[in-house]
């Protein structure tokens, strides 16, 4: 059976993931791509690559009859989600959201983030979109799903999925300090900051520099806190790096007292946490991940290590606009219709 699907906001940089990645799967057939902005527009025009892929051109929000998809993909801004969310649902279509709308389960907590959130009942009933750590939530709604009712899930953001596919394992076996911080230093390539220029972004400054921002003030603070269980104890520190995609996330975990595991137990640990994750790599001993090395894929790589100054470094390799966006609400999307989790996903980068 072939689902229809629609693509709500699909000219920015996340929204054309899914468009490259809905074009070619196997079981969902794409059927409208939104964009008020390029409305009309063939989107082999607007994004050459699709050229002899797709004919489809994109549609105004208000004119496209996104409730004739059985999923709509939101590529949004947040609060954008929450507002067009509740309509689909109702007309029977699931959502996969990639925005930050229905991720944090406190309305409260994301009101102190990002605004009043006014669809708080969705929000209690959003399976929160990772797959290797909340796959409970997403089994239930597949379960749901398949009795008959549209579902919601909110996907997990990209410095979130990177952190946290780094840091559970060690957090959840005991051998992290329950009451030290927990760093995490993250670098992402240039297109997590959005289609739309700004100072930061364009290229004369993103072009040979590196830096920080929002130190101790980005939004994805509270979503890995609530992932991992660190509520007041992370001190997260993104920066931007001159690459077009991708994203590496180094953790810094201070060891449990009494905790004394080598690297070679926790690789072998988390290779047992990840065993059933089809699309999680954990390197041997002594290798770290590489951003070059997952882009353009849904797959994240794994590195982990003993410091001796007593914790664990843990890093995490996606790319962001795949396993940190599109990739992942795919494979949420799979879970939730009942596919394989690896179904239209490309799994393998390209070498060089």
């Amino acid at each position: 059976m072939t689902y229809k699907a629609g693509v709500v906001g699909a000219a920015g940089f996340a929204g054309i993931e899914l468009v490259r990645l809905l074009a070619r799967h196997p079981e969902f057939e794409l059927v409208a791509a939104t964009s008020d902005a390029l409305a009309g527009t063939p989107i082999a025009k607007a994004y050459p690559a699709f050229t002899g892929v797709t004919d489809l051109a994109f549609s105004t929000h208000e004119e496209t009859d996104l409730a004739a998809c059985d999923v709509a993909f939101l590529a949004v801004p947040h609060k954008a989600a929450m507002a067009v969310a509740g309509d689909l649902i109702a007309a029977g279509v699931t959502v996969i959201d990639l925005s930050a709308d229905f991720r944090l389960k406190d309305p409260a907590v994301y009101e102190q983030w990002y605004a009043p959130h006014t669809a708080p009942d969705l929000l209690a009933q959003a399976a929160f979109g990772l797959p290797e750590l909340t796959g409970d939530e997403l089994a239930a709604a597949a379960e749901r799903r398949a009795a008959g009712e549209a579902v919601l899930v909110g996907c997990a953001g990209c410095y979130p999925t990177a952190t946290s596919l780094a840091a559970a394992p060690a957090i959840r076996a005991g051998f992290v300090d329950a009451a030290a911080p927990v760093v995490a230093d993250a670098v992402s390539g240039v297109t997590g900051a959005g289609k739309k220029a700004t100072e930061r972004t364009h290229f004369c400054f993103a072009n040979e520099n590196m830096e920080a921002y929002g130190v101790g003030t980005h939004r994805h603070t509270p979503e890995i806190e609530q992932i991992l269980g660190l509520q007041g104890r992370l001190v997260f520190t993104p920066h931007l790096a001159p690459l077009n995609r991708g994203l590496l996330s180094t953790v810094t975990l201070p060891l449990a007292l009494g905790a004394a595991p080598s690297t070679e137990e926790l690789v072998a640990l988390y290779r047992d946490f990840y065993a059933a994750s089809p699309l999680v790599s954990v390197m041997d001993a002594g290798v770290q991940p590489r951003t070059a090395s997952v882009a353009g894929t849904c797959r994240a790589q794994v590195g982990v290590a003993v410091h001796p100054a007593g914790l664990i470094v843990a890093t995490g390799a996606i790319d962001n606009l795949g396993k940190g966006a599109a990739g992942q609400g795919v494979q949420c999307a799979n879970i939730v219709f009942g596919l394989p989790e690896t179904c239209g996903l490309e799994e393998i980068a390209n070498p060089v």
